[in-house]
């Protein structure tokens, strides 16, 4: 099997040559105009079917408020804001995202978010939130973003860094599947498409092991198997203390 895997994976990195000389010329960037509005219409059902696990997840969220003032939060990757209806009410969010153009729906979903307070709108990477203070905020949201990242470690030191002492990092990710699967056999061989498809989205991340080697003082993680699409099955779900 997996010797057929590599020859088919290698069938589908011919045949994004294209993509890849388009990307080498600068071409590919005008995909990132567009990715927000394939984003937007994937996001929609994505959330209807995860409403039960994002209840669950979010529902901890208020554990770590502080005892005065609303709970401060930053969303790192926040896309079009499809996650601003399990944050609990008054709660202060700032927003990050490294593509501008998502800016339009994500105030679209903030009109709609009325039970929250909006910071501000940060354009810049995960790796690098130079922008936010150290020690600034009681809870960082991250949703499916590190499949996507450079470097998955570095989003979760400017997690640690940003947060303060006791506050937590909350994920939701898809991860690679068991080894012996077909879901594990089919995200190797379309890989190579998927990368340029998901502008960066890599769907043979091993992402659980990035947030245990992280050094939180405490990660509640759990495997579960999302009632959504075989490639992207398999995630992750959770919370790591700081």
């Amino acid at each position: 099997m997996a010797l057929l895997m590599r020859a088919c994976t290698l069938v589908v990195q011919l045949l994004t040559v294209p993509l890849v000389i388009a990307d080498a010329l600068g071409f590919y960037a005008v995909y990132k105009r567009f990715f927000p509005v394939i984003m937007n219409k994937f996001s929609r059902p994505y959330n209807e079917k995860m409403k039960q696990q994002k209840r669950e997840l979010f529902r901890d969220l208020a554990r770590f408020a502080p005892t005065r003032g609303p709970l401060r939060l930053l969303e790192i990757g926040t896309g079009t804001g499809t996650n601003f209806e399990y944050f609990p009410a008054g709660c202060r969010i700032t927003c990050t995202d490294p593509n501008p153009h998502f800016q339009k729906y994500l105030l679209k979903n903030m009109e709609l978010s009325k039970h929250l307070e909006y910071e501000r709108f940060l354009v810049a990477p995960a790796e690098d939130l130079r922008q936010v203070e150290d020690a600034s905020v009681d809870a960082v949201v991250c949703t499916l973003v590190l499949c996507s990242v450079k470097n998955p470690g570095q989003v979760l030191q400017e997690a640690k860094r940003i947060l303060r002492e006791g506050g937590a990092f909350f994920f939701l990710e898809h991860v690679v599947g068991e080894e012996s699967s077909w879901g594990y056999f089919f995200q190797h061989v379309l890989q190579p498409f998927w990368y340029y498809f998901g502008d960066g989205c890599e769907l043979t991340r091993s992402t659980w092991q990035d947030v245990e080697h992280a050094g939180f003082s405490e990660v509640q993680l759990r495997h579960i198997h999302a009632p959504i699409s075989f490639l992207i099955k398999p995630h992750i779900i959770g919370y790591a203390v700081k």
